[in-house]
This record gives C-alpha cells, structure tokens and sequence, in this order.
C-alpha cells in the first residue's frame, strides 16, 4: 500500500513537460482532479498536503488554477526551466485540440444534440471537482486550522459564491485573509509553547 509522502521527484524538465502533457489530455472537464490523482498518487512527486498548500495559493493568484499549479510544481523541482517545462506541457496540446474543437463547434453549434452534450459535460465537471474535494478532506486532519475551522471557511465560501452569489475576489480576500490570519496565529502559538516547553 503507498504511503501519503511524496518519495519521488521528475528527473528532468522533460519529464515534467511529458508528465504535465500528459495529464492535461486526461483532464477533459476537470484537470485539479487528475492532477491530485498523478501528482500525489502515481508519480508521488507531492504529498496530498503539500497538493493541497499549493492548490491554496493557486486559487487565490490571477490566472487559471491548474496553470499556476504548474508553474509552482515545476518551479519546486528545476527552477524557472521546471516551471516553463509543466506549463509548456499543460498548455501546448490541449491548445492545439482546443483550436480545433473551437472551428469543429463554429461549425456544428446549430446542431441540438452537440449542445445538449456540451450541457452534459458541465454536470461532469462539477462532479469531478466535488470528487477531488471529498478526496482530499481527510488532509484537514493536520492542518493547522483544525477540522471544524476548515470546514467553516468551506462551507462559508460556498454559501457565499454558490448561494448568495457574491463577487469571488471580495470572498477570497475576506476568508482567506482570516483563515491566514488564524493559522498564523495558531503556528505562533504553537511555537511559543514549544520553546517553553524545551526552556
């Protein structure tokens, strides 16, 4: 059975180029949730909580999500080359099926079954993303913010952006600057008790 440590790292840049291509062509509606699975689980290249802090960064910089990981895993392993390596490798295909796809639709768009697909397709999505959500939850156990805490900022952000529909950078600055907040608090805490502790 593998355990949750990551024990392995790209050996080269290429590698990542291939590894990021490769998981980019798999991600058909939702590529957080191949990334956690090929990252994490098959190449162990990231423990699920170092996935996770990355993810957290990743959501709240401009850009898509899974760009910004890219560039962050490429860049922990080879530098700027790493970085260039997986987003090169996350972007270049897909662009070019994507491009297309984009003249097969311009051509078909009229056609009521190829929109109720594309409606379809949404509902996977969604699914793919609550999946890697309920997938990675029991990472919350080490968190700093303790389980209750975390699953409060969740279910807080959801009502907010889901529910009441609020503008999602106003929502991200408010609870992410508070659950920051917080875990600074709590980490400084806990460190102070360590140094009483061995004084």
């Amino acid at each position: 059975m593998r355990t949750e440590a990551a024990t392995d790292r790209p050996g080269s840049p290429a590698q990542l180029f291939y590894a990021f291509t490769w998981l980019a062509l798999q991600g058909f509606g939702g590529v957080l949730a191949v990334a956690q699975r090929v990252l994490c689980e098959e190449r162990r290249w990231l423990a699920r909580e170092q996935f996770i802090e990355m993810l957290a960064i990743a959501q709240v910089l401009p850009g898509p999500n899974i760009c910004n990981l890219a560039l962050m895993v490429g860049d922990r392993f080879f530098g700027w080359r790493g970085a260039f390596a997986a987003l090169a490798g996350m972007m270049t295909v897909p662009l070019v099926i994507v491009l297309a796809l984009t003249a097969g639709y311009a051509h078909f768009s009229g056609v009521p079954e190829v929109s109720g697909a594309l409606r379809g397709m949404g509902a996977v999505s969604a699914g793919l993303i609550a999946g890697t959500a309920l997938k990675l939850l029991p990472s919350l156990r080490t968190s700093v913010l303790g389980v209750h805490a975390a699953a409060a900022f969740a279910v807080t952000a959801f009502v907010a952006v889901g529910l009441l529909r609020w503008p999602l950078v106003w929502v991200l600055a408010a609870l992410g600057g508070t659950s920051w907040s917080l875990a600074w608090v709590r980490l400084h805490a806990q460190r102070r008790a360590g140094d009483d502790a061995r004084g």
